[in-house]
C-alpha cells in the first residue's frame, strides 16, 4: 500500500471514530431525555425551573460512571441518576456527619431521621431502579478509605448553605470539601448548583443561614480547599429571584414556607419560581 493509500485509510479510519463518538454522545444525551421525561408528573413539573439535562450535561456526567451526590434528601436526582448511570456506575449518597444534625435546632426524632437516611440510601437507589447500579451511602467524614482517588464526579446540589452556616462552630464547610478532594479521582470534577445572593448585598446574612451565598464566596471557599473554577452557566439562574435583606430562599418553591397562610403572598412567590442559582464546575488544582 503507497503512503497516499494509507494516509486516505487513517484519514478514513479517524473520521469513523469521530462519528462514532459523536453518535454515543448523542444517543447519551437522548437516553438522559428519555429518563427525565419517565419520572413522575410531580418530579417532572420542577424541570423547568431545576433543569436537569442541562446541568448534567453541564457537570459532564456520563453513564458508567462513579458519581458522589452529596446531601441527596427525598432522591429528586437521585432518580435521574441512578437510572442514567446505568448497571456499570456507582452512586453513592454523601449525607452531612452526624454531629452537624443537632445544630439546626431541631427535634430529636427529625435529628435521628436525618442520620438514619444515611444507611437508607443503597436501599432507596435500589426502589428507584431495578438495573444493578451499584449503590452505598456514608457521610462527609464517614468516606470509605477504598474509595479515595476513585469518584469521577461529586454534585454538590443545594447542599453548601448549611456547610458554611456552621463552618465557624463546627468546621463543617472545610471538613466536607476536605472529603470531597480526597474522593475525587485525578481527572474528576465537583459540580455545584447553589441558591445565590447578589455580591452587591450585604455580607451580614450571607454566610448560608438564609440559604443563599455569593457566588465569588464559593469560588474561593473551593480555592482554599484545592480547587480552580473549570467553568461556570447561568442554566439555573432566576433574575426574578431578588431577596431582600432578611428574606429567606425557602420562602419561595417549593417550600414556599412563609406564604402558607397567605394565599396573596404565596402567588407572588409562585410568580417567582425557584431561586436564583450558580452553577459551578470544579476540578482539583495542581
Amino acid at each position: 500500500m503507497n503512503r497516499k493509500n494509507t494516509w486516505l485509510l487513517a484519514a478514513s479510519l479517524l473520521a469513523s471514530m469521530i462519528i462514532a463518538v459523536g453518535a454515543a454522545a448523542t444517543t447519551d444525551s437522548e437516553e438522559l431525555e428519555r429518563i427525565i421525561a419517565a419520572r413522575s408528573e410531580a418530579d417532572r413539573a420542577r424541570d423547568e425551573d431545576r433543569h436537569p439535562a442541562e446541568t448534567l450535561a453541564f457537570f459532564r456526567v456520563e453513564p458508567g460512571m462513579t458519581v458522589a451526590e452529596g446531601l441527596p434528601g427525598a432522591g429528586w436526582y437521585t432518580r435521574i441518576l441512578a437510572n442514567y448511570l446505568g448497571s456499570e456506575g456507582t452512586l453513592y449518597g454523601i449525607n452531612y456527619a452526624e454531629r452537624m444534625w443537632p445544630l439546626f435546632g431541631r427535634s430529636d426524632d427529625w435529628v435521628e431521621e436525618r442520620r438514619a437516611a444515611t444507611g437508607k440510601f443503597a436501599g432507596q437507589v435500589r426502589q428507584f431502579t431495578d438495573n444493578g447500579i451499584s449503590a452505598r451511602g456514608f457521610t462527609f467524614d464517614t468516606v470509605p478509605a477504598e474509595i479515595a482517588g476513585t469518584v469521577d464526579r461529586v454534585l454538590l446540589i443545594r447542599a453548601l448553605h448549611n456547610l458554611n452556616r456552621f463552618e465557624s462552630v463546627a468546621g463543617t464547610r472545610t471538613q466536607a470539601l476536605a472529603a470531597v478532594r480526597g474522593m475525587l479521582g485525578d481527572d474528576g470534577l465537583v459540580g455545584v448548583v447553589q441558591h445565590r445572593l447578589p455580591e452587591s448585598a450585604p455580607d451580614e446574612g450571607a454566610d448560608g443561614s438564609r440559604g443563599y451565598l455569593k457566588q465569588s464566596a464559593v469560588i474561593d471557599m473551593f480555592k482554599q480547599a484545592g480547587f480552580e473554577l473549570v467553568a461556570s452557566s447561568e442554566i439555573n439562574a432566576n433574575p426574578k429571584d431578588q431577596p431582600g435583606a432578611d428574606e429567606i430562599v425557602w420562602r419561595l418553591p417549593p417550600s414556599l414556607s412563609t406564604s402558607r397562610e397567605n394565599p396573596e403572598l404565596r402567588a407572588a412567590m409562585e410568580a417567582i419560581g425557584e431561586s436564583d442559582r450558580m452553577t459551578l464546575l470544579f476540578r482539583k488544582a495542581p
